[in-house]
């Protein structure tokens, strides 16, 4: 199956000249969905991964799922003002402005082995912030592994020293 042949690319989203990748349609392919989880699955082979932490939004669906099929518990990496406890939190460049992600204080344990998964490397400065917050807490991002790439604006540069992996590249 062509897994790129099921990603929506909406023109001018989510403003002009950008081209938008939009994974939720393959998300309601069944095959579709699964071939991606289980090709995201093979990256993780012979890693030790007790957490799986996912950046808001779409890193929800490929973390949990993930999680879930590899007995790891699931952390969600999330814009401020989200999470209901104590936080821990990293600013990032994203689109000519700044954002942030946080996550609980107590979610990563000193130790604890980690992948980080997303939909998208872009530029690469979400899934870098998500992985700092990791390394603030004490576990070793064992693996960073997205559904799709953006070759062309070379976001792997900013995630060198990581184990990176991808599925999909455009």
């Amino acid at each position: 199956m062509n897994l790129k042949e099921k990603i929506r690319m909406v023109p001018d989203y989510p403003r002009q000249g950008i081209r938008f990748m939009d994974i939720t349609t393959l998300f309601k392919d069944a095959d579709a969905f699964a071939e991606l989880v289980n090709k995201m699955k093979s990256k993780l082979e012979g890693l030790q991964i007790n957490t799986v932490v996912g950046p808001e939004a779409r890193g929800f669906v490929l973390g949990a799922t993930l999680a879930y099929s590899i007995g790891a518990g699931f952390v969600p990496a999330r814009k401020p003002g989200k999470l209901p406890a104590d936080v821990v939190s990293r600013e990032y460049k994203f689109g000519g402005g700044t954002e942030e992600l946080q996550i609980h204080s107590d979610a990563i344990k000193p130790g604890d082995k980690v992948v980080v998964i997303d939909d998208l490397l872009a530029t690469g400065s979400t899934a870098l912030a998500a992985c700092k917050l990791v390394e603030q807490l004490g576990g070793e991002v064992v693996a960073v592994v997205f559904a799709m790439e953006h070759t062309m604006l070379g976001g792997i540069k900013n995630l060198e020293g990581y184990n990176v992996h991808t599925v999909i590249k455009f």
